[in-house]
């Protein structure tokens, strides 16, 4: 499951001097989602910590060659962090490596697009400064799960994709009816009202997924990956699609990495 728990780190707090007066340090475990670069040698990194939820900070001087921490904060690395906070932007002073899970996953075209995709997600569901525990453990698992290789990329993606957004708040229904609750199973799927309709509550542009496909996304919410590894490709096709569309409406936008997710794999007849 995605949601492992995992021991606390300890966040240490205290000053340090700086031109305007004393500022907090802090220190957090966190996953890289994204960097910029900033003047000459610097970048801005965006990372989902633990404890703080989204933060945005620089790290000074990490695309030198002789920089002592520039390849672990490349996305989609797992970091403990150390840093003071800024009025704009906080600065980072110390980094140690947790996992390099993003180092593991580039050298694996699938499993980097399907990576891409998922820090892509996790940027857009959280806000700076809100804690995000939940969501946090759950990139933290699909990352790892990309990493060890246990399960193919694309049912990694859209099992955290349909985890993230039922941790939002949107969690879908693929059983009872999402309008009024009768017990399933149904056969028709509507994005916009939230999973899967009823007859009576059916409404026009409804589509009708194959139930295998129905059973596998409700495999892939709740963590039973025995039916999700077992599916076969045509229903992993046609789940996906489902779940891209029922992101974006939430979303409101696309989430621009899911369009260059390699999806090609061996084909299973199961």
């Amino acid at each position: 499951m995605f949601e492992k728990r995992w021991s606390a780190w300890v966040c240490v707090s205290s000053t340090t001097k700086g031109d305007n007066g004393p500022m907090p340090l802090y220190r957090d475990s966190g996953v890289v989602l994204r960097t910029h670069k900033l003047g000459e040698a610097d970048r801005i990194i965006t990372v989902l910590t633990r404890g703080r939820g989204k933060i945005r900070a620089v790290a000074k001087g990490v695309r030198r060659t002789k920089s002592r921490f520039g390849a672990r904060l490349e996305p989609g690395m797992h970091v403990d962090l150390q840093c003071y906070e800024g009025r704009n932007l906080d600065t980072v002073t110390q980094t140690e490596s947790i996992d390099a899970w993003g180092d593991v996953i580039a050298r694996d075209y699938r499993r980097w697009t399907a990576a891409t995709a998922i820090l892509e997600t996790a940027d857009r569901l959280t806000e700076e400064g809100e804690p995000a525990v939940q969501q946090y453990l759950l990139l933290a698992g699909a990352l790892r799960s990309l990493a060890h290789d246990e399960h193919d990329p694309e049912l990694v993606l859209d099992a955290y994709l349909l985890r993230a957004l039922a941790v939002a708040g949107w969690a879908p229904s693929f059983h009872d009816c999402a309008r009024c609750g009768e017990e399933g199973p149904h056969r028709a799927f509507h994005v916009a009202s939230g999973g899967v309709l009823c007859r009576g509550c059916r409404v026009p542009g409804a589509s009708a997924p194959a139930p295998e496909t129905l059973d596998l996304l409700a495999a892939l919410l709740t963590g039973d990956w025995v039916v999700a590894d077992a599916s076969a490709d045509r229903n992993r096709r046609e789940g996906a699609g489902l779940t891209a569309a029922f992101l974006q409406w939430h979303l409101e936008r696309g989430v621009l990495s899911l369009r260059h997710v390699d999806r090609t794999a061996p084909q299973r007849t199961g």
